[in-house]
């Protein structure tokens, strides 16, 4: 499962990043990592971007990011 097949009000677990190279070490360096808990606030109505709550802070990510973040839900 990923983080794009989560609902608003989910929350799950980052277990993997999927992506190589530049675009995994942005994701990392947003806060996501192996580990942290996330929470999805809400998806635009086309699902790109998409609010998710990790760390305590507000992040948009786009639906490709999204689809490379590895979750296990809560």
């Amino acid at each position: 499962m990923t983080l794009k097949d989560l609902k608003p009000g989910e929350k799950g677990k980052v277990v993997g990043i999927g992506e190589k190279g530049p675009m995994r070490r942005r994701i990392m360096d947003m806060g996501v990592t192996p580990g942290a808990e996330v929470k999805v606030i809400k998806v635009a109505p086309l699902g790109d971007p998409i609010e998710v709550n990790i760390r305590g802070y507000e992040l948009s990510l786009r639906k490709d990011e999204a689809a490379q973040i590895e979750v296990s839900k809560f």
